[in-house]
């Protein structure tokens, strides 16, 4: 893990911003196209606002939200939402993006076939991960049903979280496939998110799921 500081959140907003960029047309000079998966909240809003102004072959790009809440894309919970308010505008408009949400449907009854589109993509190509004050990150939440599956080295590339913490069922990639990214961000802001993750840094992954997608990332964080 290399932890990077910053004086402010413009600030690293534009360095991020920048590294992912160059992430992405270092991986395009290898491959037809990239697979960025981002996470939705609050935190990876500035870094979208700056990124999708750069000069990448965008159309090559294939997103995916780290995880989605089970509403529809229009609700102001829905991670598609943001992404596409904040990240697919400007240049960045011509990316592909890979919804979660299935209207009228359950997430149980749609994960193989969200999984059949994800699978191609693997492994993701550069990552943007966020982090609550809980340790979550993505959907995988401390002590939710199912988070010891979801944590597993075998675990398939999704998984149906129901956190009693939260108002609503999620899709979560899982930790096998976060991990395995080839370039990885995870951006907090704040003393809280700081010292829960060095707290994280003592306990099992089942107690703080950012644990087990640490290795090789690149840590930012600013006040």
């Amino acid at each position: 893990m290399k932890f990077n500081e910053y004086p402010d959140q413009d600030m690293l907003a534009i360095e991020v911003a920048n590294e992912i960029a160059g992430d992405l047309k270092t991986h395009l000079l290898h491959h037809d196209t990239v697979s960025f998966a981002v996470a939705g909240g609050t935190s990876p809003g500035l870094i979208f606002d700056d990124l999708c102004a750069a000069d990448i072959e965008w159309d090559r790009v294939h997103v995916m939200a780290t995880d989605e809440r089970w509403v529809p894309q229009e609700h102001a919970r829905s991670n598609a939402a943001m992404i596409r308010k904040r990240l697919l505008q400007n240049r960045a408009a011509s990316a592909q993006f890979l919804s979660f949400h299935v209207p009228e449907r359950e997430p149980e009854d749609v994960l193989a076939e969200l999984e059949s589109r994800v699978v191609p993509e693997l492994p993701l190509s550069v990552l943007l991960l966020g982090m609550g004050e809980d340790m979550h990150t993505a959907s995988l939440f401390p002590g939710a049903a199912g988070i010891e599956a979801a944590l597993a080295s075998d675990a398939p590339p999704l998984a149906v979280m129901r956190p009693d913490s939260q108002p609503e069922a999620r899709i979560s990639l899982t930790a096998r496939v976060l991990d395995e990214a080839i370039a990885k961000h995870l951006v907090i802001f704040g003393e809280a998110k700081r010292k829960a993750l060095e707290q994280a840094m003592s306990l099992p992954p089942e107690d703080a799921p950012i644990q087990a997608v640490l290795s090789e990332a690149s840590v930012h964080w600013a006040p």
